[in-house]
């Protein structure tokens, strides 16, 4: 099994910046691929963006591309999310994942950390 936590959640103006870190205890990290979900309260979990095994390839909802870069660093077994131009609307718990293939679709993904929030004010 791989255990990930997540970590780099935290309050925030509108148009600032975080950036989040999953950090995977397993040796074996970078068999995954790596993915990053968002939930805010009331709404269902949201696919955010995703990275492959060797952080060739990445993919990103709408909503997020071109603010939100996610990057890999499997020597550290960890995935980072970087947030710019943060909206009120990016306000969520954060989520990583770990499973076999690149995809947007949550139940791909076999494992999960317990999530980080997020909060980003107008």
């Amino acid at each position: 099994q791989v255990q990930l936590a997540e970590s780099g959640g935290g309050s925030v103006q509108a148009g600032g910046s975080l950036r989040l870190s999953c950090a995977a205890s397993e040796g074996t990290f970078s068999s995954y691929s790596i993915a990053w979900f968002r939930q805010a309260p009331g709404k269902e979990r949201e696919f955010a963006a995703a990275i492959t095994r060797g952080g060739i390839f990445t993919t990103y909802a709408g909503s997020v591309k071109g603010r939100f870069t996610i990057s890999r660093d499997n020597a550290k077994n960890t995935v980072y999310l970087q947030m710019n131009s943060l909206k009120p609307e990016d306000t969520a718990v954060y989520y990583c994942a770990a499973g076999p293939y690149t995809v947007a679709q949550f139940r791909q993904y076999e494992y999960w950390g317990q999530g980080t929030q997020v909060t980003v004010s107008s």
